[in-house]
């Protein structure tokens, strides 16, 4: 008999309109869940898929969700986009987090108004071959399908003063020809840059980053609602 996976969809780091932003799976995780994870994140093709596991005990003012994150080919131990969205969802919910506890550590969330922000160390990212560029023309005029291998992130000030980026992700190796909205590349480049940033990437998805210390980088954005789908397994 087949079973079926209910998905929340949301779309991370729009812009101020709602726009844009990349997709994000998120799946309370159930006995029809557990141990196909990545089944499911495949079949659905998001970048990320994130699974909640559920909360430890503790007052709700402190509650801590545990959470586990997955591209369509493997499991990461933190991504960005997946624990903004998450983090959102929650308090969406009415269950909001304080803390998402995930494979490479305790990820503290804070929601405000306007966007949703994340503190994480820019050393639980990947590593990613940057791609500085003279222009955001430049960033704009690169062909996805020429790259191949893991994570290429190119990049360009659009107002250096201001600390405004253009960038794109690629990483076709990940199951991802082109990222819309890449977290943990953006904290990465701020520690790179050492500065606070706005950054402009994919087709018009905005993250916003502060730099608390060297590598312990805010990270935040606005996350809205799409949809709802349902996985047949």
């Amino acid at each position: 008999m087949a079973e079926t996976v209910e998905v929340d969809v949301v779309r991370v780091f729009t812009d101020a309109q709602g726009g844009h932003g990349n997709e994000l799976g998120i799946i309370a995780s159930s006995v029809v869940s557990y141990g196909r994870e990545q089944m499911i994140a495949a079949l659905l093709g998001f970048s990320e898929t994130v699974f909640v596991d559920g909360d430890e005990q503790g007052p709700a003012e402190n509650r801590v969700t545990r959470i586990r994150i997955f591209t369509p080919v493997t499991e990461l131990p933190f991504a960005g986009h997946p624990s903004v969205g998450t983090g959102w969802w929650l308090a969406w919910k009415g269950t909001p987090a304080a803390v998402l506890r995930e494979k490479a550590g305790d990820v503290t969330v804070t929601s405000l108004a306007d966007a949703t922000w994340i503190t994480a160390y820019a050393a639980w990212g990947p590593e990613y071959d940057w791609i500085p560029t003279a222009s955001a023309a430049e960033v704009d005029a690169l062909d996805a399908g020429s790259f191949t291998g893991s994570r290429h992130y190119a990049y360009a000030w659009i107002d250096q003063a201001a600390g405004h980026l253009r960038s794109r992700m690629f990483s076709p190796a990940m199951g991802i020809d082109e990222d819309e909205a890449t977290g943990a590349a953006a904290i990465r480049v701020t520690a790179r840059l050492a500065r606070d940033l706005r950054i402009t990437q994919g087709a018009g998805s905005e993250l916003l980053t502060a730099l608390i210390e060297d590598d312990l980088i805010r990270l935040g954005g606005r996350t809205v609602f799409d949809r709802t789908v349902m996985v047949t397994l």
